[in-house]
C-alpha cells in the first residue's frame, strides 16, 4: 500500500468518524456564495470594474465581500 492510499483511507476513517465535518464545509460554502454574490451584484451595479475583478479572484469566506457591501458599495448619487 502507498503512502497516498493510506492517507485517504485515513481521510475516509476520519471523515466517517466525524459527521458534523460535511455539514460545516456545506454551511461555509453556502455562507461564502451569498456573500460573494451580494458583492459581485453591487460591484457590477456601482460599475466597480476593479472591485469585482478583486472580489472575483479572492476567497475569503465571506470576509473581504462582507467589508465591501458595509462600507465601500455605498452607490454615489449623481446630481
Amino acid at each position: 500500500m502507498t503512502e497516498k492510499e493510506l492517507q485517504l483511507i485515513q481521510l475516509a476513517h476520519y471523515l466517517n468518524t466525524q459527521p458534523w465535518l460535511p455539514v460545516v464545509i456545506v454551511a461555509v460554502v453556502i455562507w461564502t456564495l451569498i456573500w460573494k454574490g451580494t458583492a459581485l451584484w453591487k460591484a457590477a451595479q456601482n460599475n466597480q470594474i476593479a472591485w469585482f475583478i478583486i472580489l472575483l479572484v479572492a476567497n475569503t469566506m465571506g470576509i473581504l465581500e462582507i467589508i465591501y457591501i458595509f462600507f465601500f458599495s455605498k452607490k454615489k448619487e449623481f446630481k
